[in-house]
């Protein structure tokens, strides 16, 4: 077992067991915070969507700032142990929220806590690892974020059918918050020291002065549209448009909730595995494999809609396919994105990376939306439309490639 594990700083461990801690937390509240806020404080799906949306937009701002400060003299720990801090008062918040207002301003908070932890939390692994380990190192955290909020969600769906006591699970994400606080205060150290010289905007103006990060941001933004789209739309897909049965009835929620959790399975198993597999090759090539594998799994998927018999097992094959895309690009896309950054901009890079994702989260769940609410048709062919995408991911990540050994050659392009 030992030897399975990979070998990293005992630091990168500390953190991942933090995260893995703190994602149990939010675990405890991912599926039921909707459930909670409609059903027993009372306000309406549509104020609940647009709170919970609100995060977004304060998370932009934290993933600014959690750049900036990350790469100034206020440090990568001293923002990730703020962000600890700001998402236990958010979290306590939601718990005693009565009302609309008070709602929105959890929601605004937990977004600005979770901006500004992943920009700091990422750079600190990529200091800590050594560019040969930093697959393996990212695929490590990675892997403890799934496990925590899978056991979260467990865990979580255990006190409600026990005790029904909604607030509480607000309370234990607000403590998981402040554990991983006391976590990276006491085991974590400050990895990096500044000179000022790319502190505040400048740092940004010369992040997004490099056009080989700006072709990297238009395929990442593929790629979180991808991944969002196995939360967002493919469990309403699969409610509404997928036959479970010969006699033409849908998937229960129990077949669902099986589905996702093989899902889960698949992604722990293969997390470190497939990692290191790819250590072997460019991150670019890491890329292409998971573009592939995205394009199959949507092929699967659209495979699984119109097929009259076997649809579980079809169902069961796509999202074994996509957690493997998944896993193939999460490790490589943050150590691309190190690769590129001076050491003084890890925090600035990684923060326009994190942003992608703000970007691939808000424009997929509409586009989702949108073809689920046309005719079947629409909704079958929509994966063959995603699958097609991939095409032009694997021609941008060519080009990239080539960007990148020219830039290897000459840096000053």
């Amino acid at each position: 077992m030992t030897s399975w594990l990979p070998h990293l700083n005992y630091q990168i461990w500390i953190l991942a067991i933090g995260r893995l801690l703190s994602q149990m937390g939010s675990g405890f509240t991912l599926f039921y915070a909707p459930i909670f806020f409609v059903n027993q404080v009372g306000l309406s799906a549509t104020l609940v969507g647009l709170g919970l949306g609100s995060q977004s937009i304060s998370g932009v701002i934290g993933r600014f700032l959690g750049g900036s400060l990350s790469d100034g003299k206020f440090g990568r720990k001293r923002t990730v142990l703020l962000s600890a801090v700001i998402s236990a008062i958010a979290a306590f918040v939601m718990a005693f929220t009565a009302n609309f207002p008070v709602f929105v301003l959890g929601n605004l908070l937990m977004g600005l806590g979770i901006g500004l932890f992943w920009p700091s939390a990422e750079a600190l692994v990529a200091d800590l690892a050594a560019p040969e380990d930093r697959n393996e190192a990212f695929a490590l955290n990675r892997l403890c974020d799934s496990l925590g909020l899978g056991i979260g969600v467990v865990l979580g769906g255990l006190v409600i059918s026990t005790t029904g006591a909604y607030r509480s699970l607000f309370i234990i994400d607000g403590l998981s918050f402040l554990l991983l606080f006391v976590v990276v205060l006491w085991a974590v150290r400050e990895t990096f020291e500044t000179t000022g010289e790319h502190s505040g905007l400048k740092g940004w103006k010369l992040a997004l002065r490099d056009r080989t990060l700006l072709i990297y941001c238009v395929v990442n933004v593929l790629f979180t549209t991808y991944i969002v789209q196995i939360s967002s739309t493919l469990p309403l897909y699969f409610t509404n448009f997928v036959s479970g049965t010969p006699d033409g009835k849908r998937f229960t929620p129990v077949v669902i909730s099986a589905l996702f959790t093989w899902h889960l399975i698949v992604a722990v198993i293969f997390q470190i595995p497939a990692a290191r597999s790819l250590n072997r090759f460019r991150r670019t090539r890491g890329l292409m494999l998971s573009a592939g594998l995205w394009g199959l799994g949507f092929t699967v998927v659209w495979l699984t809609g119109i097929s009259s018999t076997g649809s579980i097992a079809w169902a069961a094959l796509a999202l074994g396919i996509l957690s493997m895309a998944t896993v193939t690009y999460m490790p490589a896309a943050s150590s691309i994105v190190v690769d590129m950054a001076p050491e003084s901009l890890r925090g600035v890079y990684l923060a326009v990376n994190s942003q992608c994702w703000a970007i691939g989260y808000f424009i997929g769940p509409p586009i989702g939306g949108w073809a689920l609410d046309q005719t079947p048709f629409i909704a079958h062919t929509f994966w063959l439309g995603l699958a097609a995408t991939v095409g032009l991911s694997i021609l941008i990540l060519q080009l990239l490639e080539r960007r990148m050994k020219l830039k290897d050659a000459f840096p000053s392009i």
